[in-house]
């Protein structure tokens, strides 16, 4: 595991809180202090050494992701394992509450972003197949590096790049040890990769036919005929990269990622009793309806030139269309008189966004010792939501635009100091037609408008090598994103209400502070940090009887420890562990002080995860992963009881055949209701986890 802990260069505001006493203990790292300066993070969008890099960083290399691919590809899961304080998986189509250190994180592919934050699908997490991934970076926090809805983190994927080999072929298929025919997976994937003088080119294809999914007694898992599911579903993915070496200081790469998961309606629900703790449960059927879908096409083009006015400088054009269509139902809010009674629909997301970057890094600016990037980001995304049954507009198309001027000075010159400081002018405008709302929101007629907002938006930091193998860090940062607009939009149910005054449509800005502590020696590593993030207008979703989500704009205060370490048993076995515990509060009651907890769609609960890493003779390795969710009693009357798993893999390397790799998902057949369903107890959607399954992958390169 190439897992990185990069300081937050960021200056903290050591009034906000208290550190926990911090003890070294002996768990440890792979890599030395000075393998972790030497790994290049795209993300950052500078070219300073890791360790003083204003956030912290975990990059999943493709090690680490092809022993986690073993187990599961869900991505959300892999995502669970690695980093604690991400809420645990639905194992869903949706991504709806799972959130990084208590808010949701922005996804990119290749800088790409992945989010519709006009009308917030939570699709965001399945929009390329693991195949195509390269490995996957990791900002922890809100922050503003990479612009709008990083108010979570960063989660970046990169995409492959050229091999040694021109040709990687991967086979694989997973059952669940008590399954059929219906509950089979299949996956085939292919990549090319040829260098030729000046040009590099990888392209590739992938196909996933995923079957039934069942818990841990056997039984069929409900399927999820409103938001989506990812069992019964068909998946393609076509991906194709090139980059040109201009010359020596000029760079040229285009990037093409399309992603389509459709469902094939096979099974339909059957509701549990949450109440009684009976889960919700499939059975053969024609889901009413069209099938649930992400039908997603990522492009990016990237120039970059070494030597422009003594600087590198990088340009980034990119585009996304992004369609996700969700499951029906005959909801109350779907109901209108004048089109009859007991009316079915369903909805689509479409979003279209067009986007640039323009960063520009000089180190030592006019021999100060300073290190400067400076840039602009522009952002343009015009969203709606349709009902396409009925053809109806549950959204109004709403267009937003985003200018973002940065500046960021890093400064080194004091023996074992480096500060950081920078910030990020973020302008905004939202643009909405008049428009009336469904019947079921009193047709209320709403008068558009450009409401328009501008934030300056602030990070300071230090880092101090305390020695050797000591390093501590403070930072301060603040984080910006927008409301799910698309839901404050269609839920107005007063008349002539106007756009440009509705106060639900101000961004969200937090504050961000943390302090921690790192301990590298030569068999072990130790990192524990302390951060709270805090909004005096968050966002929070609260459902309505049907399930319906709605925003609720209140203040918000939520803060965390998170704890990671490996220990090198020798040099060909190590232990390692991660904990988080995050707790959140919100202003239930507008008088300025917290008071409810934040639930389950906000909070992770607190985790340990452990696992054991083993080289063994002939070419055998293998990985050991033991996750234990602790139980979480809300004051708000909601609470999770939590559970156990615990995952086994292995992978034979032959010489000229490939590599095999066998898993074994949840070995002890676990049953429980996964942490989602039970914070937000529903009986159509009151969903059990996936039960044992057996994965078997073949991959080879030539």
């Amino acid at each position: 595991m190439r897992t990185i802990f990069v300081r937050c260069g960021v200056l903290m505001k050591l009034s906000r809180f208290t550190l926990a006493i911090l003890f070294p203990l002996p768990l440890l790292a792979a890599e030395t202090a000075t393998d972790i300066e030497t790994i290049s993070v795209s993300t950052t969008r500078s070219s300073y050494p890791v360790s003083t890099v204003p956030a912290t960083i975990t990059v999943i290399d493709q090690e680490e992701l092809k022993a986690q691919l073993a187990v599961t590809q869900d991505l959300s899961q892999i995502l669970g394992n690695l980093l604690p304080s991400f809420s645990p998986s639905r194992q869903k189509l949706t991504a709806n509450g799972e959130t990084l250190r208590g808010r949701e994180p922005l996804y990119m592919i290749d800088g790409v972003p992945q989010s519709t934050p006009l009308r917030n699908g939570s699709r965001d997490g399945n929009t390329i197949d693991p195949a195509m991934i390269e490995r996957i970076e990791v900002i922890r926090g809100a922050n503003a590096i990479q612009g709008m809805g990083a108010s979570g983190g960063i989660i970046n994927i990169i995409t492959k790049s050229p091999g040694e080999q021109k040709h990687q072929v991967s086979l694989s298929g997973t059952v669940p040890t008590t399954g059929g025919s219906d509950t089979q997976s299949y996956k085939a994937s292919y990549l090319f990769s040829e260098q030729f003088a000046d040009v590099s080119l990888v392209t590739g294809a992938a196909f996933n036919k995923t079957g039934l999914y069942l818990d841990g007694d056997g039984k069929p898992i409900g399927v999820d005929t409103t938001q989506g599911d990812t069992m019964d579903s068909d998946t393609v993915d076509l991906f194709i990269k090139s980059k040109w070496q201009i010359s020596d200081a000029q760079s040229l790469q285009f990037m093409i990622n399309h992603f389509d998961l459709k469902g094939n309606n096979n099974y339909i629900t059957v509701n549990g009793n949450a109440a009684a703790g009976v889960p919700t449960t499939s059975k053969p059927g024609v889901t009413e309806g069209k099938p649930s879908q992400n039908k997603v096409t990522s492009a990016s083009v990237d120039y970059q030139h070494q030597g422009i006015a003594g600087g590198q400088l990088n340009l980034q054009l990119f585009a996304q269309d992004f369609a996700s269509m969700f499951g029906g139902s005959r909801a109350a809010v779907f109901q209108d008189p004048a089109l009859g009674t007991n009316i079915f629909d369903q909805s689509q997301n479409i979003s279209e966004k067009i986007g640039s970057r323009l960063t520009w890094f000089k180190a030592d600016l006019a021999n100060s010792g300073l290190d400067l990037s400076t840039g602009l980001d522009w952002l343009q995304d015009s969203t709606y939501q349709e009902l396409v049954m009925s053809n109806r507009n549950w959204v109004p198309e709403t267009e937003f635009t985003n200018y973002a001027p940065f500046v960021q000075l890093r400064y080194n010159q004091i023996k074992n100091w480096t500060f950081s400081a920078g910030a990020r002018y973020e302008y905004g405008q939202l643009s909405v037609e008049d428009f009336t709302t469904l019947a079921s929101s009193n047709s209320s007629f709403v008068k558009g408008g450009e409401p328009s907002f501008n934030e300056l938006l602030h990070n300071f930091g230090v880092v101090h090598q305390w020695s050797d193998s000591i390093r501590v860090y403070a930072s301060y940062s603040e984080g910006f994103s927008m409301p799910d607009v698309g839901r404050v939009l269609r839920a107005i149910n007063k008349p002539n209400q106007s756009v440009a005054q509705f106060l639900n449509l101000q961004p969200v800005v937090s504050d961000n502070a943390e302090l921690g502590i790192e301990l590298t020696e030569s068999s072990y590593r130790l990192q524990m940090s302390y951060f709270q993030s805090d909004s005096d207008l968050g966002s929070r979703l609260q459902a309505d009887a049907d399930g319906i989500y709605s925003v609720m704009r209140e203040k918000t205060e939520i803060s965390g420890f998170e704890a990671e370490g490996e220990y090198n048993l020798s040099d060909n076995s190590t232990l390692g562990f991660s904990y988080a515990r995050t707790e959140g509060r919100y202003d239930s009651n507008s008088d300025g002080l917290v008071d409810k907890d934040l639930g389950g769609i906000n909070i992770a609960p607190e985790r340990l995860n452990l696992y054991w890493l083993q080289q063994w003779p002939m070419q055998l390795s293998s990985r050991v992963q033991f996750s234990q969710l602790f139980d979480v009693d809300y004051n708000d009357g909601s609470s999770f009881d939590g559970y156990h798993t615990l995952d086994l893999s292995g992978r034979y390397d032959t010489n000229h055949w490939g590599s095999w790799t066998l898993g074994l998902e949840n070995a002890l057949d676990k049953q429980y209701i996964t942490y989602y369903s039970q914070t937000t107890p529903a009986n159509s959607s009151y969903f059990a986890g996936l039960g044992r399954s057996l994965n078997l992958n073949w991959q080879m390169a030539f």
